[in-house]
């Protein structure tokens, strides 16, 4: 049984974030979302709970949705995971993540799957969605239902 990590902070999450859970889902046995800390980002828009409850009620009933505020790879080496998977926009993506990939799979031996992100997707992040609704953009078909209205909710 293999069983893959899906790790971010998802403030909020969006319709490219949902096609590369669902697509993993169809690549391993056992896909969990983590919802993580960045300190490097500041507050989000969504707390901590909000968001790990928006993502539940967008995945698919298979897909485990968590939250881990520590370092990734205790986190991957307490519960046996097998990969991490990541989505790629652009090569600016790649160039964050392969760093990070490289140091988990020093510290843990953990390897990261990346998939490439949809076309109709590739333009999408969380950050200039929410900018784009806070000054009443619409953002239609950015994010999944309920995080549509709770992101119109928010700036409203």
């Amino acid at each position: 049984m293999t069983k893959a990590l899906c790790p971010g902070s998802f403030d909020p999450m969006t319709m490219g974030h949902l096609d590369i859970f669902n697509r993993a889902l169809g690549l391993f046995d056992e896909v969990t979302v983590l919802v993580t800390g960045n300190p490097d980002k500041p507050s989000g828009l969504f707390t901590v709970e909000e968001r790990v409850e928006l993502i539940r009620q967008c995945v698919d009933p298979r897909i485990t949705v968590d939250y881990w505020a520590g370092l990734l790879v205790d986190y991957t080496t307490q519960h046996r995971y097998d990969a991490l998977v990541k989505g790629l926009r652009s090569s600016l993506d790649y160039e964050y993540e392969l760093p990070m990939a490289q140091m988990n799979r020093r510290l843990s031996g953990i390897d990261t799957v990346f998939l490439l992100t949809d076309e109709k997707y590739g333009y999408i992040s969380s950050s200039l969605a929410k900018q784009v609704a806070k000054y009443g953009g619409d953002v239609t078909g950015l994010f999944p239902e309920p995080v549509h209205k709770a992101v119109l909710e928010k700036f409203s």
